[in-house]
């Protein structure tokens, strides 16, 4: 699948780092000076690239798992989705969950891009719903582990 996209940092575009990667890999887009994010803080990274990711399909925006458990980055949506009609720059939502400052690079890989398919719904209003063994069972209601 061919996604038009603009480059508008230095960087190379999102690359697969393996054969069989899911996702491409999103760097910073911080050309004047790095962003530190404090204990806590959060901060919308810019990546200097803009999509058009096809109708029927979205971007996904995910944490990046090696930045999760070496700093305790996270991204506060997560996944972030990248809409068929946006046509603006990607921007990672970071959040700091470490108790240290943590230094975000110039183009450092700080999110995830996964492209994934998606389907369009109508509601079909109810009465009830079909019968099954979990039924209601809300958070945790399928056993522990």
């Amino acid at each position: 699948m061919l996604i038009p996209v603009v480059n508008r940092s230095r960087h190379p575009l999102p690359e697969y780092q393996t054969p069989h990667a899911a996702g491409l890999d999103l760097r910073a887009h911080l050309p004047d000076a790095p962003v530190t994010l404090g204990p806590l803080e959060r901060a919308l990274i810019p990546t200097g690239l803009a999509v058009a990711i096809p109708v029927g399909f979205e971007g996904q925006v995910r944490p990046r798992s090696g930045l999760a458990l070496r700093h305790g980055i996270a991204l506060v949506n997560s996944p972030g989705t990248v809409d068929a009609d946006y046509r603006g720059e990607i921007g990672v939502l970071l959040v700091n969950l470490s108790n240290v400052p943590f230094e975000v690079r110039d183009g450092e890989r700080v999110a995830q891009l996964v492209v994934a398919r998606h389907e369009t719904i109508a509601w079909q209003p109810a009465e009830t719903l079909s019968e099954t063994q979990r039924g209601a069972g809300g958070y945790g209601s399928t056993g522990a582990g």
